[in-house]
């Protein structure tokens, strides 16, 4: 069945909704997909630009028409029409700002207030970064509320077709199924220290054998380093308007 902005296809397609503060790379991650970026389509209603995403599986081809949502999260908040039909959804956060891992609840609580029972990726984006603010240890998240995660980098196509596997499996509710053929992506903008990023993996696998905290969400915002990357970040936000301030002058 065909879902309102959908095109037909004579294939299984489903909607994809792609959520996470402003400038955590979602729309970058989906662009990877040279496809999905040259067929894209601005729904004007809404507010957002649907990338079809073509996979070609052991079981035949899928589509995700990922839902990105052209920055509108800026202004506060989604409208209820991005997320109604969703019937699978990333949430994004970026590992080298703290305050987008924290806002990580929020988005997931509008997602599951609209969309019920539908699998979800937890998605880390921007391991290439050298300067990574969220460790490991401090992703728990996922853990709470039962959600796959994935450490991805958008910019070197690190992991880029894990989620989108992850879903496909839920979605067909077989977990044999797998991808047949790479998707056609943008050459890589960055190279990712594949050792350091392993020792990270190494230190997510070993923090999911500890016990969860009573409340992540407040141990992490009480946390001294959450505190110490929030004045970090307001000490460059006024840098960066007094720079401006200057260049007016």
């Amino acid at each position: 069945m065909a879902l309102p902005n959908q095109q037909t296809v004579e294939y299984p397609s489903f909607k994809l909704v792609i959520v996470g503060d402003g400038g955590t790379g979602k729309t970058t991650f989906v662009k990877r997909h040279l496809t999905g970026e040259f067929e894209k389509k601005y729904e004007p209603t809404i507010g957002v630009e649907v990338h079809p995403l073509d996979f070609f599986t052991n079981c035949g081809k899928i589509r995700f028409y990922c839902w990105d949502t052209a920055g509108q999260e800026k202004f506060g908040g989604l409208r209820d029409g991005y997320y109604i039909h969703g019937q699978c959804a990333i949430i994004m956060f970026d590992v080298t700002a703290r305050l987008t891992y924290k806002n990580v609840p929020t988005w997931h609580r509008d997602l599951c207030r609209v969309c019920e029972n539908i699998p979800i990726v937890l998605c880390g984006n921007k391991v290439d970064v050298k300067n990574r603010q969220v460790k490991a240890k401090q992703v728990t998240f996922h853990r709470k509320k039962n959600l796959q995660y994935y450490e991805i980098s958008a910019k070197s196509n690190y992991n880029f077709e894990k989620p989108f596997l992850y879903l496909a499996r839920k979605l067909a509710g077989d977990p044999n199924l797998h991808f047949v053929e790479s998707p056609a992506l943008a050459p890589p903008e960055v190279q990712i220290d594949l050792a350091a990023q392993q020792q990270h993996e190494a230190e997510l696998a070993a923090a999911a054998s500890q016990p969860l905290p009573d409340d992540d969400d407040d141990t992490f915002e009480q946390s001294a380093s959450f505190i110490a990357g929030y004045v970090e970040y307001a000490q460059n936000e006024e840098a960066k308007k007094n720079q401006n301030g200057q260049r007016l002058a």
